[in-house]
């Protein structure tokens, strides 16, 4: 039992919390306010048809719901929890702070009560891997892990019986990190490059987001940086403690890196220790191999070689990343819907295979550029199949790279899932790859890059 977190909870009786966006985390919370003697306003901009089975389920935990386009109109609110996607300094939210309401949120609110060692992960790419395998590795080791922030279960539902010998692992976004003033123990980044801006006003605003993993750490703390990337490793003069640099291209004095023949190692203290080899790691890409040298150096010292091993070898990935499908006609098509960035794309799917692919790509449009997909794009794809707002973006790129050819890739645009999955089908021969990795967000067509890769998946299968 966390004694703290039950002490601070009994204090919320009689307060008025409000509970912005009606989805699966808040309405764990509404459950746990409400049976420490809260009352609880459930807001949400969509209204209740939209919302459907989670605004009944809201209702039913005892919430009042405030919907629709004046959702945030309020009166006598104690504390405000926002949702990642609001943006921090929204009107709205400034004029609660003004009026003296506690404006926070779910994972802020866990760091200040959690009992034991938090390790959190962030970066533009990679993070959920990366989270994910930090906490299969634990798992196999034998610690008590409680998985969640972007990923996984929401864990402040969960804080009362959460013990201080147990392990949080966590992945942060900078909706989250914008404004969290304190921060884990161990704190991992794994590469930054623009993303968000249709969020955040500028890059710098979400550099300065993402710095908030390592900025509120004390001396005692461990950050864990990637050499490779400029933006990520410039964060080093930021940080009080210890810190770690993971490399694919070079030797690092303190942290895990890579040889030229695929040999990993971990450098401390002067000490160089065997890991494993590049060819141990089940799942492909090269990306892949970063996001292990990440977690390696962020678990050193609490798992052995032999557990990072047996994991790199059993360790299946994460659904919706370079994810098989299924095979037809010879044909193999993959799900990469994670792939929300141009970044992402191009280390990840466009990075696993030595011939060309057909790629479909574009959705929602995140004010991120293109122009440096379009020389890999032309690298590495044969038939390129775009759908979107990002469609013209994507095509321009490619058509203005040095390398553009138009007798070595076709370029052809659609309407939905459906169409680009059969304009693959008609148009691929066996032995060729498929893989959907949009180079964008989801918000224009689906809710989520989850709802996204879901329906590609049963569009392929229904082939």
């Amino acid at each position: 039992m966390n004694h703290n977190a039950v002490d601070f909870l009994n204090t919320l009786s009689g307060k008025k919390i409000a509970l912005c966006g009606i989805g699966k985390s808040n309405l764990y919370l509404i459950e746990l306010f409400k049976k420490y003697g809260a009352s609880v306003v459930a807001c949400d901009k969509r209204d209740e048809e939209t919302l459907g089975e989670n605004a009944a389920l809201a209702r039913k935990a005892g919430a009042e719901l405030s919907l629709g386009e004046n959702y945030l109109e309020l009166h006598d609110i104690d504390i405000l929890f926002r949702t990642p996607g609001m943006r921090f300094y929204m009107d709205e939210l400034n004029k609660f702070r003004s009026e003296g309401v506690v404006v926070t949120s779910e994972m802020e609110m866990f760091f200040e009560l959690c009992p034991c060692k938090i390790i959190a992960v962030t970066g533009s790419d990679g993070k959920t891997t990366t989270t994910t395998i930090i906490s299969e590795l634990l798992k196999k080791e034998g610690f008590n892990v409680y998985l969640g922030g972007n990923i996984g279960t929401p864990l402040l539902p969960q804080i009362e019986s959460i013990t201080k010998d147990d392990i949080a692992v966590v992945e942060l976004s900078s909706f989250q990190l914008i404004s969290m003033r304190e921060s884990p123990d161990i704190a991992v980044v794994t590469n930054l490059a623009p993303n968000h801006l249709d969020i955040h006003k500028d890059m710098q605003e979400y550099i300065d987001s993402k710095k908030n993993i390592v900025l509120h750490q004390s001396a005692f703390g461990k950050a864990v940086l990637n050499l490779d990337n400029d933006i990520a490793n410039g964060f080093e003069s930021d940080c009080r403690g210890k810190v770690e640099k993971f490399s694919r291209r070079e030797k690092v004095g303190s942290g895990a890196y890579c040889d030229e023949n695929g040999c990993i190692f971990h450098s401390e203290n002067g000490n160089t220790i065997p890991v494993m080899n590049i060819s141990d790691i089940k799942i492909p890409g090269l990306h892949n191999v970063e996001n292990y040298l990440a977690a390696i150096s962020a678990v050193w010292g609490m798992v052995s070689v032999e557990t990072i091993i047996k994991t790199a070898r059993e360790f299946g990935g994460v659904e919706h990343r370079a994810e098989f499908v299924r095979e037809v006609n010879g044909v193999k098509y993959y799900n990469d819907s994670i792939a929300s960035s141009p970044t992402r794309t191009a280390l990840g799917t466009l990075s696993l295979y030595d011939f060309k692919i057909i790629l479909i790509a574009g959705g929602y449009d995140k004010h991120i550029p293109y122009e440096p997909l379009g020389p890999v794009i032309n690298d590495k794809v044969k038939l390129l199949i775009l759908m979107g707002a990002t469609a013209p973006k994507i095509e321009e790129a490619v058509r203005n790279a040095e390398n553009f050819d138009s007798s070595e890739i076709k370029i052809i645009n659609v309407k939905n899932m459906e169409e680009a999955v059969a304009t693959a089908a008609k148009y691929a021969e066996s032995g060729d790859i498929v893989s959907m990795s949009p180079a964008s967000a989801s918000f224009d067509l689906y809710k989520n890059f989850d709802e996204r890769g879901k329906h590609f998946k049963s569009v392929v299968n229904n082939l």
